[in-house]
């Protein structure tokens, strides 16, 4: 098989995995209405997944590391289909089992999908595919199956009962582990550290390099404020402005559906733009048309065609934001270290999400709607006003691409997806290449 193919079906391989991951977002809190009717346990399902998940996500990395990023995934995704075939018996098991397989598929699940994206970079290298092409198209499909995976969820629960349901989601991940067992051999794969590391020295090197990383710091720090209100606006703020605005459901899936949209429209017009486009500036001003505006017309207009209008551009900007903070991690980040770095990036990234619905929650309980509102802007208009502080921008090249870490451990490939090595780029005037090409 091509080193292309090989890259197409690593890619594939994970994007069937995140699909069964939303289909079991629909799949199981059905489950748990159907047997025991409590709201309550349905909420404690859902945090008894997402948290071992971002645990596992940052925790999880220095063992993938020893194991191997390869074998750590066909692992992953072949216990979660047996542990899936579990959850679909659990009618007969009970609420407790339930928990702590649903907690045990969450663990699997974050180290799974951290050691893929490990993956894409040598496998891209390989294929000879621009990293920043890669990010940009992989978090387009990546919205698609978000956008596609709930929907297809509900029909799978409608088609075939919760439990059918279930099985089809155990063989997604079943067929993830088939795909990358049988077809993929990424050549050049991030290597450990020559001598093997204690787990907690592996895991404090992650940290150490990341807490020195300002500008990658910076760069999650944002991403993680905007999971924060994206998820508030999800759970709670765009709900409410229907209800009291239309006075009924079927405007919610308008301003939801408008904000994917632009997002997919977003991603298909930087895939083909990106490379041309300065890099860290672009990630500032799409994070800054992500956030603030879609907050803000909530809070000032009444005018559905207005907030859709204005949603949707906000998909577009937002679609900027993903590939470039992907393509900063492979690009800063030493090889050896990219699994750990990957996985805590990851957590520190999807925290935003629980503390977002929370937050939405409490803040139109204590303030209103229209003050929430105006408050969550303010906060993103701040947030995303941070990485162009003279103190956290980074000197850029004249084209304005990100810089590299200053770390000379290794030779590295630039954010245009040009090999360089570290020696010869000290003793040489900095060459200006031309276009790039996972996250």
């Amino acid at each position: 098989m091509t080193p292309r193919r090989e890259l197409t079906v690593l890619v594939a391989a994970d994007l069937i995995s995140n699909l069964g991951s939303r289909i079991s977002v629909v799949a199981i809190p059905w489950l748990v209405l159907e047997t025991t009717g409590s709201p309550a346990k349905m909420g404690a399902v859902a945090a008894a997944e997402m948290l071992p998940y971002l645990l596992s996500s940052a925790l999880g990395t220095p063992w993938a590391d020893r194991v191997g990023l390869r074998r750590t995934s066909i692992l992953a995704d072949a216990g979660s289909a047996a542990l899936m075939v579990a959850v679909a018996l659990t009618p007969w098991l009970g609420f407790g089992a339930l928990l702590v397989l649903v907690a045990v598929v969450g663990a699997l699940r974050g180290v799974g999908d951290r050691v893929k994206h490990v993956m894409f970079r040598p496998a891209a290298e390989a294929a000879g595919v621009r990293l920043i092409r890669l990010t940009s198209v992989y978090d387009g499909l990546g919205r698609l199956v978000t956008l596609l995976g709930a929907g297809l969820g509900g029909l799978l629960v409608w088609w075939f009962g919760v439990t059918g349901a279930l099985l089809i989601d155990a063989a997604s991940f079943a067929v993830c582990a088939l795909l990358v067992g049988l077809l993929v051999r990424p050549p050049a794969a991030p290597e450990g550290p020559a001598a093997p590391e204690g787990y907690l020295r592996a895991l404090a090197g992650g940290f150490r390099h990341l807490g020195r990383d300002r500008m990658l710091l910076t760069m999650l720090l944002v991403i993680s404020a905007l999971n924060m209100a994206v998820n508030a606006s999800v759970a709670v703020y765009i709900p409410l402005w229907v209800a009291d605005v239309l006075h009924g459901p079927a405007g919610l899936g308008l301003v939801l559906g408008a904000f994917s949209a632009g997002a997919l429209l977003g991603n298909l017009l930087f895939t083909a733009y990106g490379p041309r486009l300065p890099a860290y500036l672009t990630f500032a001003v799409g994070a800054a048309l992500g956030g603030a505006p879609r907050l803000l017309v909530l809070a000032l207009s009444e005018e559905l065609a207005v907030v859709l209008a204005v949603t949707f551009a906000s998909g577009i900007g937002i679609a900027a934001v993903n590939p470039l903070l992907g393509v900063a991690i492979y690009e800063r980040v030493p090889a050896a270290l990219q699994t750990r770095v990957i996985g805590l990036a990851g957590s520190l990234a999807f925290a935003g999400l629980p503390l977002g619905a929370l937050l939405g929650g409490w803040s139109v309980t204590a303030f209103g709607l229209v003050p929430a509102l105006l408050v969550m802007a303010a906060f993103c208009l701040v947030v995303t006003v941070l990485p162009m502080l003279p103190g956290l921008r980074p000197t850029q090249s004249p084209d304005g691409r990100i810089p590299k870490s200053p770390d000379p451990s290794a030779a590295c490939t630039d954010v245009t997806g040009s090999r360089r090595h570290p020696r010869r780029d000290a003793a040489s005037t900095p060459a200006v290449h031309d276009p790039r090409g996972p996250g």
